[in-house]
């Protein structure tokens, strides 16, 4: 088995140093992904429903607090009125103020306030959970992105050697042309040959180029010109999660993973609203207090003489007992037994989606591990075997065609190691993932 070492290790833990390089700012992952979560639009508005739901969550608050109102009036009234001091009949306006006070306070709901504060809580639990899955999907996103470019990279380095050898196999093709050893047509097979090298060279930086758009995109970066990211060699991961049992995996992923906690929690919510139905076939204790006066002006009393004479007092206790409101709390416990059924079912298919996955990942991981340590055995043999032929070849020893079908095979080796070898990682990436290993 090749040896194979943690690339990711070092990619993501060690290249922490954010560089600037002939006026280019240059991003290794670990930028990338803290960039990427910070400037997300689909982050930031998950961040403000967060907000949105503990101001929620403070507005239940306010239900336990009594309810207090103050109010004042100042009216003016005309028309015949009895003078209570001569017992005359006059045409006249008058002005009278009044003012009240009054207090109430929730003595018992059938806790519904208690359970609506309950409610809130997991409401922003779960928005909460929907923040980090969004930081989880990013995550992930950008890691594949940012693997593409160094992919890309490499392929143009490679298409770049590809080329320089197809430059020099073409003076020796002249030369041997020159010489009566090739044919016109084996000369132009070369040539024909070295235009195939520079055409693939371009699509490679275009490759390249695009996929760095799309990062940049991605992290909301406006001077695409200037935005690159690290590319120094790493060694590849030879990561422990390959030898983990998928199970081991399962049960960690349980209590890491997004969807399965934001499923838990849309249960515990859904009981919760059960809980609040059945209130509404409580009855309900208020307590309440009123404390109000009235003043005539033009009264040849005072105002504060009126004002403490006219003073009255109402205080007392309310009892409510819902009888009947046209079936409605009837059918809200019946919803709400229907919810809870189906936030079981979402969460129990949220647990085998998960599992099916990590399952899916591991073989895939493991796959994609043999896939890789194949590709360096191809490669290996496709070189010797093109070293070989390009010795013959120089020495007459095997036609043009030939010679250039070895070397079409070595280079369709080439790519496939460096397909292989990011496909390889990105998989290790995502198991990672799973388990609870940082990106």
């Amino acid at each position: 088995m090749v040896s194979i070492k943690n690339l990711f290790y070092l990619l993501l833990l060690t290249i922490y140093t954010f560089k600037s390089v002939n006026g280019q700012d240059i991003y290794t992952l670990k930028e990338c992904v803290y960039r990427g979560i910070e400037k997300n639009i689909s982050i930031k508005n998950s961040l403000i429903e967060l907000k949105l739901s503990e101001a929620d969550r403070l507005s239940v608050v306010g239900d336990f607090l009594p309810n207090i109102n103050i109010s004042a009036n100042n009216s003016w009234s005309s028309g015949l009125t009895q003078d209570i001091t001569t017992g005359l009949f006059a045409d006249q306006i008058l002005q009278s103020a009044n003012g009240s006070l009054s207090i109430g306070v929730d003595l018992y709901n059938g806790l519904s306030n208690i359970k609506n504060l309950q409610r809130a809580s997991l409401i922003k639990q779960s928005n909460k959970l929907q923040t980090e899955k969004i930081k989880e999907d990013i995550s992930l996103l950008i890691v594949n992105s940012y693997l593409q470019i160094l992919f890309n990279n490499e392929n143009v380095n490679i298409q770049n050697r590809q080329l320089n050898v197809a430059q020099e196999e073409l003076k020796i093709a002249k030369e041997k042309y020159i010489n009566g050893i090739i044919s016109k047509g084996d000369l132009l097979e070369i040539e024909a040959n070295l235009a195939k090298k520079e055409e693939s060279l371009i699509v490679a930086k275009n490759n390249l180029l695009l996929s760095k758009i799309s990062l940049a995109q991605i992290l909301l970066i406006d001077d695409i010109s200037n935005f690159d990211i690290n590319y120094d060699e790493f060694e590849l991961p030879n990561s422990v999660i390959l030898t983990k049992d998928p199970q081991d995996i399962f049960n960690t992923a349980l209590n890491k993973i997004s969807d399965v906690k934001i499923a838990e929690k849309n249960l515990q919510i859904a009981k919760k609203n059960k809980e609040l139905a059945y209130t509404m076939i409580q009855p309900s204790v208020n307590a309440f207090y009123s404390y109000n006066s009235r003043v005539l002006f033009g009264n040849s009393e005072s105002v504060k003489t009126q004002f403490d004479e006219n003073i009255g007092k109402t205080y007392g206790l309310q009892l409510s007992i819902p009888v009947f409101n046209n079936l409605n709390t009837q059918t809200n416990i019946k919803k709400s037994k229907l919810n809870i059924l189906k936030s079981e079912n979402l969460l129990q298919q949220a647990k085998l989606d998960l599992e099916n996955l990590i399952y899916q990942s591991l073989k895939n991981a493991q796959g994609a591990s043999k896939t890789f340590e194949a590709s360096i055995k191809t490669f290996q043999a496709r070189e010797t075997a093109y070293d070989y032929a390009k010795e013959r070849f120089k020495n007459g020893a095997i036609n043009t065609l030939d010679f250039l079908q070895i070397q079409k095979q070595y280079e369709n080796a080439q790519s496939e190691l460096i397909k292989s070898k990011y496909d390889y990682i990105f998989k290790i990436k995502v198991l990672e993932f799973y388990y609870g290993i940082e990106l």
